[in-house]
């Protein structure tokens, strides 16, 4: 585990404390950073894949980067709000890899730490609060400037908070379990790690003491897809983060994720996102 929090950097990029009068209502959100949220007053609700969850006072509640989900505020609502990021450079994302609760009891420390939070990084906070004005790319880029020219001390201490938040979270969590099988587990860990490379099959199943064959048998057996598939959608998941948090041309994208056939990267960009790699980064501007 002490290797996994080292790989951890989270980075604020927005905080703060929003009130609310039956005017947080907004629908199709899906970000590429995580949401906590503190609720000090009132009630409102979001809108997930499983369901609807209640928001009530003295929780927290924790909305993963890239989860479709809406908002529905019909009365008064006041909750502080906190926006993480880990950058897409990582060859592992620890919020990624593990299965969080949506809701937990706040602890009696939570409502201080959020308004340290909120006193270190009074720039940090929202001019509004629909989704459309901040949940863009030049915002993203902009925050993680802000994010980046702070004073040492700040970064320390508000890194120092957001591992407290997590750590409410982890305690109740659970490692996504894709596999059950070691070896074909070692495989899933050997592609997050080289995802900038082009990642060969053969090499795979040699490192996990099989056969090609028996390899792609077996891989499909534990996740439900061919290793050539998992390996598509884990580039074109990392592609779409980058897409919107970082300057570089759709072109760089497929070449820095070892896309040889640029044509190839946007075909399979659009199969698996219902859009071209241009009109997913343009959707956030």
């Amino acid at each position: 585990m002490a290797s996994l929090v080292d790989k951890l950097h989270p980075l604020v990029l927005n905080v703060g404390l929003a009130v609310h009068n039956a005017d947080w209502n907004w629908k199709n959100v899906n970000s590429p950073f995580t949401r906590l949220y503190y609720i000090t007053e009132g009630t409102a609700q979001i809108e997930l894949s499983g369901g609807i969850q209640i928001l009530k006072p003295n929780y927290l509640y924790f909305i993963p980067a890239f989860t479709v989900h809406g908002y529905i505020c019909n009365s008064n609502f006041c909750h502080y709000y906190l926006h993480i990021y880990e950058e897409h450079q990582s060859d592992s994302n620890l919020l990624d890899e593990w299965e969080f609760p949506v809701e937990i009891p706040a602890g009696d420390l939570d409502l201080a730490l959020f308004q340290r939070l909120c006193a270190i990084n009074p720039h940090m906070s929202l001019p509004k609060s629909d989704p459309a004005s901040y949940d863009n790319n030049s915002m993203l880029m902009q925050n993680l400037l802000k994010n980046k020219q702070r004073a040492l001390c700040d970064k320390v201490e508000s890194r120092g908070i957001v591992y407290q938040l997590l750590a409410h979270f982890l305690k109740r969590a659970q490692v996504k379990v894709e596999t059950k099988d070691d070896r074909i587990e070692k495989a899933i860990l050997y592609i997050r790690k080289h995802i900038y490379e082009t990642i060969d099959l053969t090499t795979l199943a040699e490192n996990s003491c099989l056969s090609k064959d028996h390899f792609i048998r077996l891989f499909k057996k534990e996740t439900g897809v061919t290793p050539s598939k998992y390996i598509s959608q884990k580039k074109i998941e990392k592609a779409q983060l980058i897409l919107v948090t970082d300057e570089m041309s759709v072109k760089n994208v497929a070449f820095a994720l070892s896309f040889d056939d640029y044509s190839y990267f946007n075909r399979l960009f659009k199969k698996t996102t219902g859009l071209t790699p241009q009109e997913y980064r343009n959707s956030y501007h």
